[in-house]
């Protein structure tokens, strides 16, 4: 999905809205009741903000419940990936940005804070992340970014086919990439150290 419209972005700036598109990712239709449950908010906040995210295509109604308090939510459609596309005069990308990374920042830090026997499991066998440097050209950045992105698709796929589908031992993993070119450092005078 590639969203340009400011206003579409200026509502997914906000860590609740992101929190529940999760959610409905992950676990499929929910009311504004449940979400409000499993996320420790409240319903009414859910709702207003799961009907901020339905004003521009992040989620719709799942069908009719007995009545609006009972409306479920979806994500519609498979949502592997969003674009967001805007021009750098606007300040709207970047603020998006900034809440997505300090919302993933801040599940690494939950994960690794966490010492119950399944997610020492998961640290054990899967790791919790992978740090390298790399020397590349920006069109190589983005060619190992779309390999990344393929090399994830077919599990993502198998995420929003059905989750009831699930096999023992299998949870929602969140993966997260971002490539952060470093500054421009001078490199040595071919190994030979000054003396002083």
């Amino acid at each position: 999905m590639r969203i340009s419209d400011p206003k579409a972005i200026r509502a997914l700036a906000h860590p609740l809205r992101l929190d529940l598109l999760e959610l409905l990712t992950a676990a499929g239709p929910a009311t504004a009741a449940h979400c409000g449950r499993v996320l420790e908010v409240s319903q009414a906040s859910c709702s207003f903000h799961l009907r901020q995210l339905a004003k521009y295509g992040f989620v719709e109604d799942a069908g009719p419940g007995r009545d609006r308090r009972e409306r479920a939510w979806q994500v519609p459609g498979p949502r592997r990936e969003m674009r967001i596309a805007v021009d750098d005069s606007s300040d709207v990308g970047p603020a998006l940005e900034r809440i997505v990374v300090e919302r993933e920042a801040q599940a690494i830090l939950d994960h690794v804070g966490r010492r119950d026997a399944g997610s020492v499991n998961w640290r054990q066998k899967a790791g919790v992340m992978v740090t390298a440097v790399a020397l590349l050209s920006a069109d190589e950045a983005a060619e190992l970014r779309e390999q990344w992105k393929a090399l994830l698709a077919p599990y993502v796929a198998r995420t929003e086919k059905d989750s009831a589908d699930r096999l023992p031992g299998q949870r929602h993993v969140r993966y997260f990439m971002a490539a952060t070119p470093l500054p421009a450092f001078e490199s040595g005078d071919s190994g030979h150290e000054s003396e002083h």
